[in-house]
């Protein structure tokens, strides 16, 4: 009988402790370090060097959002050191 109690009791505590809604704690950030500037580019040169590159239109959510906002100006979503625009 006390078995079923404590038992029960320790499954209750658990239930009541875990979250409710997982909730977003961190911005995504589509591009860090070395290759720390996201752009919408035309042209990708060896993955060194890209070309006619431009900010994507709005800022991008999850990578997902990131390619698709880049394919709706086409062009390709890419991380770059230093964008070079001719």
């Amino acid at each position: 009988m006390q078995f079923i109690i404590t038992t029960t009791a320790l499954f209750a505590s658990a239930l009541l402790a875990s979250p409710v809604a997982v909730v977003e704690r961190q911005t995504y950030t589509p591009c860090s370090g070395l290759y720390g500037t996201a752009q919408c580019c035309a042209t990708d040169v060896l993955g060194v060097a890209d070309l006619n590159c431009a900010d994507p239109p709005t800022v991008p959510t999850n990578a997902t959002d990131f390619q698709s906002e880049c394919a709706a100006i086409g062009q390709q979503a890419r991380c770059c050191v230093l964008p070079i625009v001719p």
